[in-house]
């Protein structure tokens, strides 16, 4: 006899969905009926590769991950530009936005976040944009297509990128940033200030310890003004000052909210027949925005859908690696200085290398690199896996090259806390 498949809805067509369906269909082919909702009214595509889109390095065509024939390979009712407005814990339903009402055995919330608005006088204003999706890639390209002044407000990961891509598409680009140092939660000071000196030999103005008091404009943008009364000419305003877990849905359904869909380690929410991943997700406390995180919980929460009840997330260390204007720079782990931890420091100005190590307790807590990244995964492996490191001290800076082919033994994580920013920064959704 054969089995009756489940039904199964996800909210969310993003990266994080689209990985733990992939990992289901590996694990559990044919186990459900999926419904897929999702309120861009496209398939899956890699947000992480919007700002070589918007720098002009690729096409929308390129990024795509799920191409339309993978949808119906999988016999998915994809609903393209669809939002869900509600669920009906009770009658195990979701109901669209347009009045459609679906059915469920098991929900997948996949929410993502939202930008971050500032709000200050003058942010409704068109020419204002988020950075966050293609249609703000698509907006900004129009905005972009004439040359002119943009100024992008955060000048953390997302909004280097967004100043990088404009600026190779011939606008005058300004980043505004209230923190002293760009990247702050990225990079250290010093690693900040080459980056910072970088960018600006590229023509892209960087002023920090600058506060937006108003978007100034007549029926459209025109300028920024800052609290010290400069204003700042600009034709696109570009807001990338952070995101926040979308948790509307979710909190409407009366499911545990905090920062974030509040989930256990199997990534169930406060009701069993509902699970949540990706960037809408706060586990243990900790919320992630960067895709490495997300893919983890992609593979835990399909593992759970296809029927391992032991499979577990217990946190994931923050990593950064990105290539900013081909600027390489990588961050891990917990790379603050301060009593009991020892930095270990390589400074070259002339090659614009610069490398900082962080220790505690006998153990790599942390790594900043700026210009020779190449061995990030080394130094990630090492925070992860809190390998002692006594025995590489004198040669921990140069690498694995340096390195002993037999490493100490691993210490396993086990249930202790994982490290991860305040607000998550990066798109994966």
């Amino acid at each position: 006899m054969t089995p009756v498949r489940q039904k199964l809805v996800v909210v969310g067509n993003g990266m994080a969905a689209g990985r733990a369906l992939e990992h289901l269909f590996e694990t559990a082919p044919g186990r459900y009926d999926v419904t897929i909702f999702g309120a861009e009214p496209r398939v899956n595509y890699d947000r992480i590769m919007l700002s070589p889109v918007l720098s002009g390095e690729k096409s929308f065509r390129d990024i795509v991950i799920h191409q339309p024939a993978w949808y119906e390979r999988h016999r998915i009712d994809l609903r393209a530009g669809c939002r869900v407005d509600a669920i009906d814990r009770a009658a195990k339903t979701v109901t669209a936005a347009d009045g459609s009402v679906t059915r469920y055995d098991r929900l997948l919330l996949a929410t993502g976040s939202d930008p971050f608005i500032v709000p200050v006088p003058g942010r409704d204003l068109p020419g204002v944009r988020a950075y966050r999706d293609m249609d703000d890639v698509d907006a900004m390209l129009a905005a972009a297509s004439g040359g002119g002044d943009a100024v992008v407000i955060g000048g953390g990961l997302l909004g280097l990128e967004a100043a990088a891509g404009l600026a190779l598409r011939g606008m005058r680009v300004t980043v505004v940033h209230l923190p002293p140092h760009i990247m702050e939660r990225q990079l250290d000071p010093e690693a900040s200030a080459l980056l910072r000196s970088e960018l600006e030999s590229r023509g892209i103005a960087v002023r920090t310890k600058a506060n937006t008091a108003a978007i100034v404009g007549e029926g459209r943008v025109e300028g920024v003004l800052l609290d010290d009364g400069t204003i700042l000419p600009a034709k696109l305003v570009v807001m990338a000052v952070g995101i926040r877990p979308n948790v509307a849905l979710a909190k409407a359904a009366g499911l545990a909210v905090n920062r974030g869909i509040v989930v256990d380690d199997g990534l169930a929410t406060s009701d069993p027949a509902i699970l949540a991943v990706g960037e809408c997700v706060e586990h243990r406390g900790a919320c992630y925005g960067l895709v490495a995180p997300l893919y983890e919980m992609a593979k835990v929460v399909a593992a759970r859908l296809a029927g391992d009840g032991s499979a577990a997330y217990g946190g994931s260390t923050v990593s950064t690696k990105l290539k900013v204007t081909g600027i390489n720079v990588f961050s891990a782990g917990d790379f603050a200085g301060g009593e009991g931890r020892e930095e270990i420091v390589l400074r070259d100005r002339s090659r614009a290398v610069y490398r900082r190590l962080v220790i505690g307790d006998g153990r790599l807590l942390g790594a900043v690199l700026y210009g020779e990244t190449s061995d990030g995964a080394f130094f990630l492996d090492l925070v992860q896996a809190r390998t002692p490191v006594a025995e590489l001290r004198d040669a921990l800076l140069f690498g694995p090259a340096y390195a002993p082919a037999e490493l100490p033994a691993a210490e396993q994580p086990g249930d202790s806390e994982p490290i991860a920013p305040a607000e998550p920064e990066r798109r994966a959704a």
